[in-house]
């Protein structure tokens, strides 16, 4: 949909070859104009959070909206996922797929620059959904796009996805304080809730993360940030779906739908009734020198990759 360059359906067989939607939507546009959850969204110019809506450039400091309390979360209020994209199909090869497109100008949401954004997703005949964005700017100025769908691979409001076994390919997530904004410090996921290296049902432990209701967690994706890597499996034990993600981004946010409502805001869908993995640069990073940088200067272009491969078992 080009409101919000947003993922809408994504129909997989299970492992008796029944065609489900494994990715939360609403049947109506209504929903996405004011509001709503993020579902299958396209969000920036900067996804998930920056504190208190501050960072310096070249000695500016630049106040961006403040939407999350005292700080920036997600772009601001009329962000990216509240835009109306331009769009082409195109076809490459094996696969089939869609292009959107944003221009976002200086001064918007307060952030410098205008960024010419894009937003690609491909399809193939091996049952692999290609993400891929890219942004350009004429100033300089911080650019971090993922893409926010839920998934349930049971299919979309079959319940709880917490009985889905996730493995995470990460050694490591980002320290954060009681408003969830990263300190810069890097903790091992060893002995700790956070550690699905082995594999894990989501939901296992889901309850001794009280203070978030659930996982809302940054994870610093093993191996070199611009590579494509693997980054999670996540599999079905009911339906046999699985889900393998790959990405070129350095982190990849875990959040088990914690704050969904269950009400018409939410398509009745409720809290851990699916998952996400948003891949993308680090939360706070124009603050935090030591996180991979997310200034994009002019005659740059930001470009990452993120493959989400469907199969059964």
């Amino acid at each position: 949909m080009t409101w919000g360059a947003t993922l809408l359906d994504v129909n997989v067989p299970d492992r008796d070859g029944n065609r489900e939607n494994v990715n939360l939507a609403f049947d109506e546009l209504a929903p996405y104009l004011d509001g709503h959850p993020y579902f299958g969204s396209t969000v920036g110019r900067f996804c998930n959070r920056i504190e208190e809506g501050k960072f310096t450039i070249d000695g500016r400091e630049y106040q961006v909206t403040t939407n999350a309390g005292k700080h920036h979360i997600h772009g601001g209020k009329t962000n990216f996922t509240y835009q109306n994209w331009s769009s082409e199909s195109f076809r490459v090869s094996e696969s089939i797929g869609v292009r959107f497109q944003l221009t976002s100008p200086d001064g918007q949401e307060g952030y410098p620059g205008t960024v010419q954004a894009t937003v690609e997703y491909s399809w193939n005949d091996k049952n692999e959904l290609r993400i891929a964005f890219s942004a350009t700017t004429d100033a300089p100025t911080h650019v971090n796009l993922t893409n926010h769908s839920y998934w349930n691979l049971g299919g979309a409001g079959s319940g709880s996805a917490m009985d889905h076994v996730a493995t995470i390919e990460a050694d490591q997530y980002l320290d954060v304080d009681d408003d969830l904004i990263p300190t810069g410090k890097l903790n091992s996921v060893e002995n700790t809730v956070l550690d699905f290296r082995a594999g894990m049902p989501l939901g296992e432990r889901v309850n001794q993360l009280a203070a978030t209701k659930g996982y809302d967690h940054c994870y610093v994706v093993r191996g070199a940030a611009g590579e494509l890597r693997k980054a999670a499996r996540v599999v079905d034990p009911k339906s046999g779906r699985v889900l393998e993600i790959e990405t070129t981004q350095p982190g990849m946010q875990l959040y088990t739908a914690n704050h969904l409502p269950g009400n018409e805001r939410s398509n009745g869908y409720g809290g851990h009734d699916a998952f996400c993995l948003e891949t993308q640069h680090y939360p706070n990073a124009p603050n935090r020198e030591a996180f991979p940088t997310t200034l994009l200067q002019p005659g740059d272009r930001m470009h990452e990759i993120t493959i989400h491969r469907f199969s059964t078992f």
